[in-house]
């Protein structure tokens, strides 16, 4: 396969540093996103937020600065446990809102110097740079790797100035070592790997480090005196395959020694859009019936926007429900004409909630849009009354 270049991008403590713009005195300071949602009152620049150690409830940290990452908190922990790790750091709810519009900015950014973009979530995109590099060196007695850094270095500088924040990006022949590449000099790191550095720098690192293998498989390794990524090179393929089966055993094979041929896929249509939200406390059908239906209408609201920005209408409505005792269920209708429309949405779900009973406290709620298309715009409708 001729050399290719490929960049995996991750944004800085992504949520964290959004909020350090609205409130820089909080910067080097610890701070942890997540627990409830964001309200009017909490948009205010004066804003007081309250230490970690008067947190009481069952949400999870989103995200947090690196300066609260020192004392051992991180992405999915429970606030509860970061409480007693890190007492003092200071507690903000997230907007996601705000995440968004600044993810849609630093996407622009980088397409503006490099346009072959797989958009891989909110704060992360890989970019191939293989047609950038090699018509500017194509003949020409120059090193491609280091036009591949001042490509990388320009899209970092790009992303600055376009949202204030930082990324770290790292250049390598393919999709899996960018994706361990970007992750070795944060924050605001550069990291060029080649395939010749796969045993000095990637081997000595830990094999959960490898994107596909999981706290299961990882645990599974361990036990078979497995620890890094060199190990699992060194590894009989055969011991890899009776282990984890023919398709997983040959991949981790492949991977651990920088293996993978994936292309950067730059465009997919998506499958549906949703989306849900977890109550840091349960809600009641009944005694809380008010919350629930403002909630409710809210997210319809903001899925029919994202339909609305993203060109797309659908006509499978799903609505997501998970109760107190961990039990999740779902229910979807079919209308006639795709929409994108927040009533139509709000309508359609609300028929799917009469079919679900409802007599527990809800911890999850989420509304789904399917079989999408891409129609014209639609007028807005009268919104229905709430919980009907």
């Amino acid at each position: 396969m001729s050399l290719r270049f490929i960049a995996h991008l991750d944004m800085d403590a992504f949520y964290a540093s959004v909020e350090l713009l609205r409130y820089p005195a909080l910067r080097g300071l610890p701070v942890v996103i997540g627990g409830r949602r964001r309200t009017v009152q909490d948009a205010a620049p004066d804003k007081v937020f309250p230490p970690l150690r008067n947190y009481t409830g069952r949400g999870v940290i989103t995200t947090a600065t690196y300066e609260a990452r020192a004392f051992g908190v991180n992405s999915g922990m429970g606030l509860m446990k970061a409480a007693r790790l890190a007492p003092d750091a200071l507690l903000l709810p997230a907007d996601f809102d705000e995440y968004r519009r600044y993810s849609r900015l630093f996407k622009e950014a980088v397409r503006a110097v490099a346009p072959q973009i797989e958009d891989r979530g909110i704060d992360e995109i890989y970019v191939d740079l293989t047609d950038l590099v090699m018509s500017e060196t194509a003949g020409k007695a120059l090193d491609p790797w280091l036009r591949a850094r001042d490509v990388a270095a320009n899209i970092q500088q790009a992303v600055h100035d376009a949202t204030g924040l930082s990324c770290s990006i790292g250049v390598t022949p393919n999709k899996l070592l960018s994706k361990i590449a970007s992750e070795l000099d944060k924050p605001a790191g550069l990291t060029i790997l080649r395939e010749s550095d796969i045993v000095g720098r990637v081997w000595p690192l830990a094999v959960r480090k490898i994107n596909g293998i999981g706290p299961k498989a990882g645990a599974r390794l361990e036990t078979l005196g497995i620890h890094t990524i060199g190990d699992l090179a060194k590894t009989d393929p055969a011991l890899l395959l009776e282990t984890f089966g023919r398709s997983f055993g040959a991949w981790m094979h492949e991977a651990a020694h920088g293996r993978d041929d994936r292309a950067v896929v730059t465009y997919s249509e998506p499958k549906s859009i949703s989306r849900e939200t977890t109550f840091e406390n349960d809600l009641h059908p009944v005694t809380n019936r008010a919350q629930l239906s403002g909630i409710f209408t809210e997210l319809c609201i903001k899925l029919a926007g994202d339909l609305q920005r993203k060109g797309y209408a659908g006509k499978t409505i799903g609505l997501k429900l998970r109760f107190d005792n961990f039990k999740t269920v779902t229910r979807d209708q079919t209308i006639d004409e795709p929409t994108q429309d927040a009533a139509l949405i709000r309508r359609a779900a609300g028929e799917c909630l009469k079919r679900v009973p409802l007599d527990r406290r809800i911890r999850l709620l989420g509304v789904r849009v399917g079989a999408l298309s891409r129609p014209g715009e639609r007028p807005a409708a009268k919104t229905p009354a709430l919980f009907e």
